[in-house]
């Protein structure tokens, strides 16, 4: 009885460790799978670009206010009422075309009465230096006293004074009958229009507006745009040398120019030297009073070795391509712009440069490179 006991203890235990075993076994991995994840999960996927021998331009990046290259408000030299307003806002006018004027039948009369004073004035002037010369030619012939001589002589001069005020009188009507024809004096766009017809104007007293004038005439067939530059980078800048603007607007345009005025004294209170860049304007794009960025190129390196900025680590750091693997490799930068680098030392043409996925990767750490970019 106790035999058959332990038989069946026994038969149980044995039972049991087949079970343990059997489902220990189910739970381990197929052979080979722990090696597999780990490999693919150790594995970075990268992008790669060939570092190639370019040239490269180092620029100067500064933001500045689109200004038109001749803008003028135009006001008459005299005062008067406005009888016509010629051009209306947006026109585009050529230089002499008749833009406005002032009511001129008062200046007309005033015209009139000058040409009349003046007629006057050289009849009287006439009859004076006659009178005179028939008494030069008596005083010749001591036929006359000296009294009688000096008398003519002092009417010919008073006459001749009275011709010449006369003349200025008939010149100043003149010139204010001129003055109140406003004309172009370049071509350009109006602008804004700054008065109506009927509006009472005098030039002594301002301007009629925030704009003043009656209109104001526009030229930006090429603009400028004034920039300013530390101590540091101005010199760096001298007249003539490139430059190129890009606007919100057209992003994708790039607008050519080049430095025309560099100041040669910074401004008393921000310390900055201004900058004057006038720039191209084809099709008539540029619109003034817009923000536009100036770039300014200011130093040219041919045939160097040149990689993304994006390749770059610490400033100093990059992973090139061997194989399955990154290597880390320390660089020495030359000139550098928005996008690219010059590489100095510690890379060769040729070489695979990782410019995405290098973050987080280490020396020697596997990669799998997915595209390389052209």
């Amino acid at each position: 009885m106790e035999e058959k006991r332990m038989n069946k203890h026994m038969t149980i235990r044995i039972i049991l460790i087949l079970f343990l075993g059997f489902a220990a076994f189910s739970c381990q991995p197929p052979q080979g799978t722990e090696a597999s994840e780990e490999a693919e999960y150790g594995t970075s996927p990268v992008k790669v670009i060939e570092v190639k021998r370019k040239s490269i331009s180092e620029k100067l990046y500064f933001t500045g206010l689109v200004g038109s290259w001749q803008k003028m408000n135009i006001t008459p030299d005299t005062g008067g009422k406005i009888a016509a307003i010629h051009v209306e806002e947006g026109d585009w006018v050529k230089t002499g075309q008749l833009l406005a004027e002032l009511d001129t039948r008062a200046i007309q009369l005033q015209l009139d009465q000058a040409n009349a004073a003046h007629a006057v004035a050289e009849a009287n002037f006439k009859d004076a230096q006659r009178n005179l010369e028939r008494m030069e030619k008596l005083f010749r012939e001591n036929a006359v006293s000296d009294q009688q001589y000096e008398k003519v002589k002092l009417a010919f001069e008073a006459a001749d004074a009275q011709r010449q005020q006369a003349k200025a009188a008939r010149n100043l009507a003149r010139h204010q009958l001129d003055v109140a024809i406003m004309e172009a004096p370049f071509g350009g766009v109006i602008a804004s229009i700054n008065a109506e017809e009927g509006d009472m104007i005098n030039p002594l007293m301002g301007g009629i507006s925030p704009n003043s004038g009656v209109l104001t005439l526009m030229d930006f067939s090429r603009i400028k745009i004034g920039i300013e530059v530390s101590h540091k980078d101005i010199v760096r800048i001298s007249k003539g040398q490139q430059a190129s603007l890009i606007v919100n607007s057209f992003p994708e345009n790039v607008f050519e120019g080049r430095v025309a005025v560099v100041n040669l004294a910074a401004d008393a209170v921000t310390k900055k030297f201004g900058v004057e860049v006038h720039v191209n304007n084809p099709g008539l794009l540029l619109r003034p009073n817009v923000f536009g960025e100036v770039s300014l190129q200011v130093s040219t390196h041919e045939n160097v070795l040149v990689i993304p900025q994006i390749a770059v680590i610490e400033n100093r750091f990059v992973f090139i391509a061997q194989g399955d693997n990154a290597a880390k490799k320390e660089i020495v930068i030359g000139l550098q712009n928005l996008t690219m680098l010059e590489v100095i030392e510690g890379l060769e043409e040729g070489d695979m440069v990782i410019i995405e996925g290098n973050y987080g990767l280490e020396d020697g750490g596997k990669i799998e490179v997915k595209e390389v970019i052209q």
